[in-house]
């Protein structure tokens, strides 16, 4: 009889051990958003429940989704602005040095030609 009732107790501990392992496995791609200060996390959040009750097509993607962004650098793509920062600079100064050379050569001409 006693084994009957602990049987009975591990098969209620196990199924309430997998119900909240199910749902704590799916907010993990939520964990990491949150953690690594996601702009979707809301999203990505719901999604996961989503996910919970589409026997877990989405989660990968969700994962993947969560992963990708990094608050120091966002998508990835920072460094690409920041090189075209320091082009449009390079490129400004380099115009305004053509300007000045064209304006001496102006002078000149204009001395040489009085």
């Amino acid at each position: 009889m006693f084994l009957d009732y602990f049987a009975l107790g591990i098969l209620i501990f196990v199924g309430i051990f997998l119900f909240y392992g199910i749902i704590a496995l799916h907010d993990i791609p939520y964990e990491i958003a949150k953690k690594r200060n996601h702009p979707h996390q809301d999203a990505i959040h719901y999604a996961g429940w989503v996910s919970l009750f589409t026997l877990h097509v989405l989660w990968p993607f969700l994962w993947i989704w969560a992963t990708l962004w990094r608050d120091d650098r966002g998508w990835g793509f920072n460094h690409l602005q920041q090189e075209h920062d320091e082009l449009a600079t390079k490129v400004a100064n380099l115009t305004a040095t053509v300007e000045a050379l064209q304006s001496q050569l102006r002078t000149k001409n204009n001395e040489e030609k009085s």
